[in-house]
């Protein structure tokens, strides 16, 4: 799919998000509202489209803004070490009980 997201064995719900995606992100500009119409006629909700365009842009955002700031990435320790504490752990904080 990385390859060539149009000839990927992949479902045309998904082929065209990601499309639209792609599209999004080489010009968002060009957006009309025919493209948006093709993906909710693939199957995907107004609130689908809107969560993958804003993921899209964050991470968009966050590629340009390491690149652009010279943030180094994590070694791959870091890397096991996340996710041994996601896995054990979750993403939020549990509450701690209060000292005795």
């Amino acid at each position: 799919m990385l390859a060539n997201v149009d000839t990927a064995p992949i479902p045309e719900k998904d082929r065209a998000l990601y499309s639209f995606i792609r599209k999004t992100v080489a010009d968002s500009l060009s957006i009309t509202q025919g493209d948006v119409d093709r993906v909710r006629a693939a199957g995907w909700s107004e609130s689908a489209i809107y969560d993958a365009i804003t993921v899209c842009a964050l991470f968009q955002f966050y590629n340009t803004w390491i690149d652009a700031s010279g943030v180094q990435d994590l070694p791959a320790i870091g890397y096991e070490m996340s996710g041994h504490r996601l896995a054990t752990e979750g993403y939020a904080e549990t509450e701690k009980p209060a000292p005795k």
